[in-house]
């Protein structure tokens, strides 16, 4: 059984398999709306908010969608399986793991990253809180 997919904010719509996450359906549709990263739940650039419908959740990083989000309804669009139609509103945002989110306004020399990460790509989320850097090589 198929389910609608709505993006709130476009009124873009799509349709997702039974076994099929949110995001995933999205991009084999061909349409754009929700930012893609890693498509396993550990990136958090596709959080949206499920403003409507119900959904089965996958396992999802705690360092992008906190107990709270949850309970809010605000997700990871790939780790999201529609159990009926949906609306979602995409909340992710695209941003470098160094990045603190308040640093948006900062001065560009304040969004450099610490000398320390010449050798390291980035600091890698797993799991709950835990983080593994991740080398160039």
């Amino acid at each position: 059984m198929c389910h609608h997919v709505e993006l709130a904010d476009t009124g873009e719509a799509y349709t997702c398999g039974e076994e099929e996450s949110a995001l995933h359906a999205l991009a084999r549709s061909g349409r754009r709306g929700i930012p893609v990263g890693c498509r396993g739940g550990g990136c958090g650039v596709c959080k949206v908010q499920v403003l409507a419908g119900e959904y089965r959740k996958k396992p999802m990083s705690r360092c992008h969608v906190s107990e709270s989000d949850e309970a809010a309804h605000q997700v990871l669009a790939c780790c999201i399986v529609p159990q009926s139609d949906l609306q979602l509103r995409v909340i992710g945002r695209m941003r470098k793991a160094w990045q603190a989110p308040a640093a948006a306004h900062a001065p560009a020399a304040a969004l450099a990253p610490p000398a320390h990460t010449e050798a390291v790509s980035h600091t890698a989320c797993i799991g709950i809180g835990r983080t593994v850097p991740r080398s160039l090589d």
